[in-house]
């Protein structure tokens, strides 16, 4: 079952629906974005939001915790596509195109954050076609996910790969390579290994390839773009070199869904079912006949098997997208945040049901007895 979360369109002037799972909330947490991308919290609760085109990156303070924003403030601007961010003691780290700058104790600073001192210079090249994403790992290193600078194609290293890099000492390693597009990466909380969605190519039909969910159990491993797409999915442009291992995809999502984002969740707010389990954005299907994704799903997981794929906000009215969602990110409230890069809206994903649940458990109880 499902409620509905109705919203105003001003481009039609007529209401829009968003599909949330009974039991959850949906709020509008910050407007006004732009292309609002990837997304960091700081340790004292800003959310700082980066972005694509506009070259911007702001910061979004709830003082009054009232599940909304009520501060925002500018750390920079005219940057080159500053969508990827990372936050480490107290330092918000920010990857340029061809660099990453950091903001020293950024919380403190909002107002007059300064330049960005650049801390590493080795990123590949200038193109806007090649997408970012970076977290601090479990063992302090930063790792950066480098896309594939096109739609199908041969790039040289480190396109197409994970890298960690130990800011300290500019040296780096490579966690995994072929990799298409990955923009959404995670640590599972169970046994620390790390996660990733990884975008299909386009252009082969509505239904291939799947995009893909996979996981790094050997450092360095292949996975297989632009050779094999998904499991088997073999691409007509390249030839498989000899002897070279491909890992194979955890999960196999729908082609075109686009999955951006991906998150365990960490939080509390949530039932006991939802605990340590993947948050997944699907960004949506621009290449494609008809609509699909647009939508926050979780991955039930026994052990390190997802058995199941649960859609628990949906943005698509029909055949209109409401929101494109990018980044996941779970707060210190247990909500889980969601960027939307197509209106330049933050939600909050919330569960609101705990009354509900009770007089559910007091029925069932009852009727036990």
């Amino acid at each position: 079952m499902a409620m509905v979360f109705s919203a105003s369109s001003s481009a039609q002037n007529q209401p829009i629906m968003i599909t949330v799972t009974k039991g959850f909330g949906l709020s509008l947490y910050a407007s006004d974005l732009g292309d609002a991308k990837q997304m960091a919290f700081g340790d004292k609760g800003a959310l700082f939001v980066g972005s694509h085109k506009s070259g911007t990156i702001q910061a979004l303070v709830d003082a009054n915790a009232d599940g909304r924003v009520d501060k925002r403030y500018v750390i920079a601007k005219g940057l080159e596509y500053p969508e990827a961010l990372a936050f480490h003691d107290g330092d918000l780290y920010v990857a340029e195109e061809d660099r990453i700058i950091r903001y020293v104790d950024i919380e403190n600073r909002l107002r007059r954050p300064g330049r960005g001192k650049e801390v590493y210079d080795r990123l590949p090249g200038k193109t806007n076609k090649s997408h970012r994403s970076m977290r601090f790992g479990p063992d302090g290193r930063l790792y950066v996910a480098i896309g594939a600078p096109c739609n199908v194609c041969e790039a040289p290293a480190p396109f197409g790969s994970i890298i960690a890099i130990d800011i300290e000492t500019g040296s780096s390693e490579q966690i995994a390579t072929g990799i298409r597009n990955v923009t959404g990466f995670d640590w599972s909380p169970a046994d620390g290994k790390l996660w990733f969605a990884d975008l299909g190519r386009d252009w082969m039909g509505d239904r291939l390839p799947p995009d893909e969910i996979n996981r790094v159990d050997t450092v360095g491993a292949h996975y297989g773009f632009p050779y094999i797409h998904a499991t088997s999915v073999l691409e007509p442009a390249y030839e498989k070199p000899k002897g070279l291992k491909v890992t194979a995809p955890v999960f196999e999502l729908p082609a075109h869904v686009a999955p951006m984002g991906l998150q365990f969740y960490r939080g509390q707010q949530f039932p006991q079912k939802y605990h340590q389990q993947l948050f997944v954005a699907e960004n949506g299907s621009w290449n494609r006949s008809s609509k699909i994704g647009y939508q926050v799903v979780m991955l039930t997981l026994d052990g390190n098997t997802v058995t199941k794929r649960q859609t628990l906000v949906s943005f698509l009215d029909g055949e209109l997208p409401v929101a494109r969602p990018y980044a996941l990110l779970t707060g210190r409230d247990g909500a889980l945040y969601i960027s939307d890069d197509l209106k330049g809206n933050v939600y909050r994903l919330f569960y609101k049901d705990v009354i509900a649940d009770e007089s559910e458990s007091s029925e069932q109880q009852d009727q036990d007895e």
